[in-house]
């Protein structure tokens, strides 16, 4: 784990950047869940969760079961890639949610805290 800053993780997944090292671009982030892997930048980052929030908000659950959470019916989610979608659980589409809007929040809050310096000479 030397060679990867971990910017978020959950039960379901990790998101991280790879540090410095031949080959790799920095700024994009590494999002690994389920037994995938995603190489994205933080507008497919976005693009992602906007399409995994469309899939959740418009479930269908099989005749059989009463609610999301138990339903093992598969959803299919488009990734920010046109050749890619992702089949998965109700449950599965709320973590991987969870570890992307996390990870976005995660790199909002260290863009903010570097922007931001606190000048200890003008304390009291």
């Amino acid at each position: 784990m030397d060679d990867i800053n971990t910017i978020y993780y959950n039960d379901f997944g990790i998101a991280f950047q790879w540090k410095r090292s031949a080959g790799k671009d920095f700024r994009r982030i590494q999002l690994v869940f389920r037994d995938t892997g995603l190489f994205v930048t933080q507008k497919e980052l976005i693009h992602f969760s906007y399409n995994v929030q469309k899939t959740l908000d418009n479930p269908s659950v099989c005749d059989d079961c009463h609610t999301y959470e138990h339903c093992q019916k598969m959803h299919l989610v488009e990734t920010p890639f046109g050749q890619i979608t992702f089949a998965m659980t109700y449950t599965e589409l709320e973590r991987t949610l969870n570890l992307i809007e996390g990870t976005i929040f995660q790199l909002g809050l260290d863009k903010m805290l570097e922007n931001e310096s606190i000048n200890f000479k003008d304390m009291p």
